[in-house]
């Protein structure tokens, strides 16, 4: 899934741990590593602080686009 491949690499980029962005986002750190894994992906309002938090677009991590 495009979602997890980009979300690995943004991640690596950022620098940002796991329990950094479940404490910025207010999810578990296992909620982060099922996006991390796969297992699931973010609700709506989850994938937008996401994007604020790590400044990326949604596009991005969806897919969508290639920048």
């Amino acid at each position: 899934m495009k979602f997890t491949e980009r979300f690995n690499e943004i991640l690596k980029q950022s620098g940002k741990t796991q329990v950094e962005i479940a404490n910025a986002l207010n999810i578990t750190k296992q909620c982060v590593n099922d996006y991390k894994t796969g297992k699931s992906v973010p609700s709506i309002e989850t994938l937008y602080n996401l994007c604020k938090f790590l400044d990326v677009l949604a596009d991005y991590l969806l897919g969508l686009t290639d920048y």
